[in-house]
């Protein structure tokens, strides 16, 4: 199967003109996805390899949550999977609108394979270790942020006559992301959850997303944080901010992506930041009603961070990276700190009942 992949990536790359070029991998991640860097002579560009069956189907628009379910957990869960449309589609439209996505240089969607322009190594993480100041560059982030929010977005995507619906990221989705907490974190570091903890656990959240409902929701991007986020500093305005690992976008409140860049897996963001990045978010949003919002952020926080704990774990155990346990600290001391809000005040008692290790990891 390897070696038919890589006589399907050779064809592709051929056939886009790229022939030529040298192919360098990029380290793997926790996704399906694999990319390569071409280089031919002073030019460069991304080969993005996803295989069309690598994951489970993604989310049909009409789909009921019980019909989502028996699809599996990307339906569930409202992620594009290795579907390139979702993809293809979104950089089109983010492009159009003079964000700094990868332009698609070409594209074969059904057997899975994109080249892409080149944005270059600068991730936001390299560029602080290197230096650059980083309240100035999560300030850009910022900006880019509230930018994409007050920018309107179709709720289909297309590209070249394909497709892909822009859904929102309902109770269900957000509600299955909660679970991977129970079905990994949970089970691997308390035991196993009874059926009424659980369905205690689910009625909890039911009652958080309600705090979701105050402010009108834009796109989000669901993994907006220093390692997907170039620094352009040549361009202008939003456009200093390159994207990237955008293609699971969904509507959202505003609040979660702000989320996902100050309270980083992996890596410490000055603590001292967070507050203003907060308030700076709301007013280049142009978002009002701030204790509505900082409940928002603390239940999407809570909400992320219960998902990453359980995603880390999984892919220990179930996919052989141990690398990501060494994140968990962090994960918990992020959720230790969303439930400290007296809106979790229900999910804090639950979670000192059924759950206590995860104080234990955040104090380690």
């Amino acid at each position: 199967m390897d070696s038919t992949r890589a006589a399907e990536r050779t064809e592709f790359v051929a056939g886009a003109g790229w022939g030529d070029a040298q192919v360098q991998p990029f380290p793997g991640d926790a996704s399906t996805r694999r990319y390569f860097r071409l280089t031919r002579g002073g030019e460069t560009a991304i080969l993005m390899d996803a295989p069309a069956k690598a994951e489970s189907a993604a989310c049909p628009p009409d789909a009921t949550p019980a019909e989502r379910a028996t699809l599996g957990y990307n339906a569930l869960a409202r992620l594009a999977g290795p579907n390139l449309t979702a993809f293809t589609g979104l950089a089109s439209e983010l492009t159009a609108r003079g964000f700094s996505a990868p332009c698609i240089l070409a594209a074969d969607i059904g057997r899975g394979f994109l080249l892409l322009e080149d944005l270059g190594d600068r991730l936001f993480v390299h560029a602080i270790a290197d230096g650059e100041h980083e309240a100035a560059l999560y300030e850009h982030a910022i900006d880019t942020l509230a930018a994409l929010y007050r920018s309107s977005f179709p709720d289909r995507l297309s590209y070249s006559g394909a497709e892909w619906p822009l859904l929102d990221y309902d109770a269900p989705a957000l509600g299955a992301e909660t679970g991977l907490f129970l079905d990994w974190y949970a089970k691997h570091r308390a035991g196993t959850v009874s059926d009424a903890a659980r369905a205690e656990w689910d009625a909890i959240w039911s009652d958080m997303f309600g705090a979701l409902d105050v402010h009108a929701s834009g796109p989000a991007l669901r993994d907006y944080h220093a390692e997907n986020l170039l620094w352009l500093p040549d361009r202008d305005g939003p456009a200093k901010v390159g994207l990237l690992d955008f293609q699971d976008a969904l509507f959202a409140h505003p609040a979660y992506d702000l989320v996902s860049l100050i309270e980083d897996a992996r890596r410490d963001v000055d603590p001292a930041l967070a507050e203003p990045l907060k308030r700076r978010f709301m007013d280049k949003a142009a978002l009002s009603g701030a204790d509505a919002f900082d409940t928002a952020y603390a239940v999407l926080g809570a909400q992320r961070n219960a998902k990453i704990l359980g995603i880390f774990i999984r892919l220990s155990e179930r996919d052989g990276k141990p690398k990501y346990l060494d994140f968990l600290p962090r994960v918990a001391r992020h959720f230790v700190n969303d439930l400290a809000h007296p809106a979790l005040a229900p999910l804090k008692r639950w979670t000192e009942t059924h759950a206590p290790a995860v104080f234990d990891e955040a104090k380690r």
